[in-house]
């Protein structure tokens, strides 16, 4: 199991930017990829960004392409996600995501996640 905590909502005006952080403990070794996800309410869970430990390689929605960078530390075992230019269409909690099952292709369904933290919000509104 890897035990994840997120950080780093608030309250942003349109145009801010904003990081999350998800710091990762247990076995960490074993997992595969990170993601994130969000939430907006009375709607799925939705794709954010996802990045896998070896080699770095990254995957984003389209929603996001451009504004948002997801990098991690494997030292200390936290990823980050940037979020620039941020849209009221960002409101939403964002949740943290370990895969310890490796699967070809994108790794951008939430099945393929098997660790969650709690979520933090993230309100973008004037």
């Amino acid at each position: 199991q890897v035990q994840l905590v997120e950080s780093g909502g608030g309250l942003v005006q349109p145009g801010a930017s904003l990081k999350l952080s998800c710091a990762a403990s247990g076995r960490t070794f074993s997992s595969y990829a990170m993601a994130w996800f969000r939430q907006a309410p009375g709607k799925e869970r939705e794709f954010v960004a996802r990045i896998r430990w070896s080699g770095g390689n990254t995957y984003y929605a389209d929603s996001v392409k451009g504004r948002f960078t997801i990098s991690a530390d494997n030292a200390k075992n936290t990823v980050t996600l940037q979020m620039n230019s941020l849209k009221p269409e960002d409101t939403a909690v964002y949740y943290c995501a370990a895969a310890l099952t490796y699967y070809p292709g994108t790794f951008r369904y939430p099945w393929q996640y098997d660790n969650w933290g709690q979520g933090t919000q993230v309100t973008v509104s004037s």
